[in-house]
C-alpha cells in the first residue's frame, strides 16, 4: 500500500467508509424489516380475535387495556411508518452501492493504470 499515490490511499479511506455506512444502513433496515414483520403477525392475530375481547397494548414501561380498534389502528400506523423508513433505507442502500461501485471502479483503475506501465 505504501507505492501507491495519497489519492488511491485517500479513495481506499473513502471505500471504507462507504462499506461501514452500507453495513449500518443493512443493520437497520433488517431491524425495521424485524419490527414490520412482529407489528403484521400481532395484527394477524388481531383480526382472528372477538371484538369484545380483552386486549392489553405497551404503552411504555406499563401494560394498558385498550380495545381492538384502537390497537389495530396503532399497529397499521407502525406498519406504515415501518413501511417508509424501510423504502428511504432501501434508497439509501442503492445510493451508496452506487458509490461504492464508482469508487471500487475508479482505484481499480488507477491501480491496474499504474502497475502496467511499470511492467512494461
Amino acid at each position: 500500500m505504501n507505492n501507491l499515490s495519497p489519492k488511491v490511499q485517500n479513495q481506499l479511506g473513502m471505500l471504507q467508509q462507504i462499506q461501514q455506512q452500507l453495513q449500518n444502513i443493512l443493520s437497520q433496515k433488517a431491524q425495521y424489516e424485524m419490527a414490520m414483520r412482529e407489528a403484521k403477525r400481532a395484527q394477524e392475530e388481531i383480526s382472528d380475535s372477538a371484538d369484545d375481547s380483552v386486549m392489553y397494548m405497551s404503552v411504555g414501561t406499563v401494560m394498558m387495556q385498550k380495545k381492538k380498534e384502537v390497537i389495530n389502528t396503532k399497529l397499521t400506523e407502525k406498519i406504515e411508518s415501518l413501511e417508509l423508513r424501510i423504502k428511504s433505507l432501501e434508497k439509501q442502500e442503492k445510493m451508496m452501492q452506487g458509490k461504492f461501485e464508482q469508487l471500487q471502479a475508479q482505484i481499480k483503475a488507477a491501480i491496474e493504470g499504474k502497475g502496467t506501465p511499470t511492467a512494461a
